[in-house]
């Protein structure tokens, strides 16, 4: 049975992982370089993975090929079919016209939505700002990600405890968690965003550590983000009930606020806040029900 070498590369582990580290490399060069499809540049990338699996690991072909598809099989049945999903409860609540509702929902009553519009929806930031910007807010939550799916993959690669190992990793990224909104508003808005909500981002902060943390650790390793996140949720707009930046934005400030589309004029969205809380209990729990049934914990 072929068993890994770590340090093929003249005997150097540092040598050797950056030889395997090439494949990477191969694979943002086409994307962001030489502007490569996703499929063309995760093919290429593949390809080098293989080769040095083959004449730099001394793996046999017939093995890196069963890996290939083992690992091809496994993002898309954890991975991509999660984002299927994802995409078509997103559809159903567009076509139902629930999604309308979240967006009323998500804007609140007297919420400074144009801030939050700002830090979520990135509108108006140049491209590679909103790009870092995203990266960063993804710091915390990716251990996480597709319902804890690095933390399997380290499990069954270690053949470590899974409920450990997430565990250990909820006790690391939760502290993290806890700055990543200071960061996001000094990348959006620079100091004087972070004079101006810095209460904010600490209590978000804090309210998404302390989830995850406490999911990671006690509840379910699985749902440590979809726990993290909505204790963020319920904690900032609570401490947004009492709260307001002393210059808050107002809706000429920017062109479109919190829930927008992207698309709609300021009279639009505008309307769309003077419409928050009027729609029913009822039509507001259809709204969330869909996403309310695939956080509930599996047995």
């Amino acid at each position: 049975m072929y068993q890994q070498i770590f340090d093929p590369v003249l005997g150097q582990l540092g040598l050797s992982a950056l030889v395997a580290a090439i494949p990477l490399l191969v694979l943002f060069v086409l994307l962001g370089v030489f502007r490569w499809k996703a499929q063309w540049a995760g093919l290429s990338a593949l390809a080098v993975a293989a080769l040095i699996a083959v004449a730099v690991y001394g793996m046999p072909i017939a093995q890196t090929l069963s890996a290939g598809g083992y690992g091809a099989a496994s993002s898309f049945l954890t991975v991509i079919w999660i984002l299927v999903n994802a995409l078509w409860i997103f559809k159903l609540t567009e076509s139902t016209g629930h999604f309308g509702v979240l967006r009323r929902s998500f804007a609140g009553a007297g919420t400074p939505v144009a801030i939050s519009a700002v830090m979520l929806i990135a509108l108006g930031l140049p491209p590679f700002r909103a790009a870092v910007a995203s990266l960063v807010a993804n710091t915390a939550p990716v251990a996480f990600g597709a319902l804890s799916v690095p933390i399997t993959t380290l499990s069954k690669v270690t053949g470590l405890d899974f409920e450990a190992l997430g565990a250990i990793a909820g006790r690391q990224t939760s502290v993290v968690a806890t700055i990543v909104p200071l960061v996001l508003v000094f990348l959006v808005d620079g100091r004087r965003g972070v004079r101006a909500v810095w209460p904010a981002a600490v209590v978000a902060g804090l309210a998404f550590g302390a989830g995850q943390f406490i999911f990671s650790n006690y509840i379910s390793v699985e749902l440590a983000d979809i726990g993290a996140a909505l204790s963020c949720a319920i904690f900032l707009v609570a401490f947004l009930r009492v709260w307001r930046p002393r210059e808050p934005l107002t809706v000429a400030a920017v062109p479109v606020v919190a829930g927008g589309s992207g698309t709609g004029s300021v009279e639009e969205e505008a309307a769309l806040l003077e419409r928050a809380g009027q729609d029913s209990r009822k039509n507001v729990i259809l709204a969330y029900l869909p996403y309310a049934v695939v956080g509930l914990p599996r047995q």
